[in-house]
């Protein structure tokens, strides 16, 4: 599979949010928490240009990455978010290989890498098998961590 990332930019914003309203709604509704606006409010609300990267596969896009450093006064930390896949392209390797890279930047940094995943997501075996662990969970959301190796 031919892919690469890109630097997002404001122009990506509709397109990834109605990708967001996709991948999300199984698990949302599973957890009965599925809101057609929320969905897509909660990624216009935090989406960051400067710290998203396009997916793409054959040029196309195919999905997004945000890894956004996180406000702590020791620095070294990252919060990965906006990890979005097209159903057509996952369970191909795909997401391994994104995730491989982006922590490989993390790794360069020095940095601890938190995430959070829904509960019950297929996405939590994904991040376990890349070092995730979980440090703290509710009804809704598991909050993962992987420390700098």
């Amino acid at each position: 599979m031919n892919w690469t990332l890109r630097p997002a930019s404001t122009a990506d914003l509709d397109q990834l949010v109605e990708l967001r309203a996709v991948v999300m709604r199984p698990d949302l509704e599973r957890l009965g928490r599925y809101d057609e606006h929320r969905v897509r409010q909660r990624l216009r609300d935090s989406f960051a240009a400067e710290h998203t990267q396009i997916i793409e596969v054959n040029g196309e896009p195919a999905g997004s990455v945000t890894l956004r450093p996180t406000k702590t006064a020791g620095g070294g930390q990252w919060w990965l978010e906006h990890f979005y896949l097209d159903p057509r392209h996952q369970g191909q390797g795909l997401g391994t290989a994104v995730l491989r890279s982006v922590l490989g930047r993390a790794d360069a940094d020095g940095a601890t890498v938190w995430l959070n995943v829904l509960q019950g997501s297929p996405a939590r075996k994904l991040y376990e098998r890349h070092g995730f662990v979980v440090d703290d969970e509710d009804p809704v959301d598991v909050f993962m961590v992987r420390k700098f190796l």
